[in-house]
C-alpha cells in the first residue's frame, strides 16, 4: 500500500506521484489534501524540504 509522505495516510487514486527533485531516489507519494494545502514534505534520503 502507497502512503503519503507528508501525512502518512493510505492513499488510493486522488494522490501525486514523483522522484524527489534533489536527489530522484526517493518517490515522493502525497495525498490531494497535502497538496491542495500545500503542506511540505521531506525526502527520506537526501532531506529535501518540499512545498
Amino acid at each position: 500500500m502507497k502512503t503519503c509522505t507528508t501525512c502518512n495516510k493510505i492513499v488510493t487514486d486522488s494522490k501525486t506521484e514523483f522522484k524527489c527533485p534533489e536527489c530522484g531516489k526517493t518517490t515522493i507519494i502525497r495525498c490531494d489534501h497535502c497538496k491542495m494545502t500545500t503542506k511540505t514534505y521531506t525526502c527520506k534520503e537526501c532531506g529535501f524540504v518540499g512545498p
